[in-house]
């Protein structure tokens, strides 16, 4: 609940600044790689809701240099597996909005989401009382994420 309510800073980029901060479960960075993360979403639409963002700051994907689009790419289709063994969803969508009149809410550094989605989610809370329930605090669902990282690295060496 304290994620909710804590305002929200105008200062400076949330990505940027998460990327600076030591401690990874106060940032809720899962996962560092050279050119990308993955960071949890602070006001997520479902249980599992990721971003992976590149630590270039660039508002657009063709700013970016090859390698860092690759990262992200790959970055993405891992953390998918992740999000499919521990939260078993029934489709997920991955999408980048670029742009204010994409609905980017912030548009000055590129993002990709990666929404684990189930038949039903968006139910009568969501469409009638504008309303998100989510069934786990960011911290379970951080050690959850993280754990699934580091099984399936560990996996990737057997």
């Amino acid at each position: 609940m304290q994620y909710i309510q804590t305002p929200r800073s105008n200062e400076g980029c949330i990505f940027c600044q998460a990327l600076a901060e030591a401690d990874d479960l106060t940032s809720l960075v899962v996962v560092r790689g050279q050119r990308a993360f993955v960071i949890l979403n602070r006001y997520p639409y479902t249980s599992g809701h990721v971003m992976v963002v590149p630590v270039d700051h660039q508002p657009s994907l063709e700013k970016l240099d090859p390698p860092s689009r690759a990262e992200i790419m790959e970055l993405a289709a891992r953390f998918i597996q992740v999000l499919e063994e521990v939260y078993h969803p029934q489709g997920i969508n991955v999408g980048i909005n670029m742009g204010e009149a994409a609905g980017a809410g912030i548009t000055d550094h590129v993002h990709m989401h990666i929404v684990p989605r189930w038949l039903g989610d968006t139910n009568f809370m969501s469409t009638l009382g504008m309303t998100r329930v989510l069934p786990e605090i960011l911290e379970d669902t951080y050690q959850r994420l993280k754990k699934g990282w580091e099984d399936l690295e560990a996996a990737s060496f057997r």
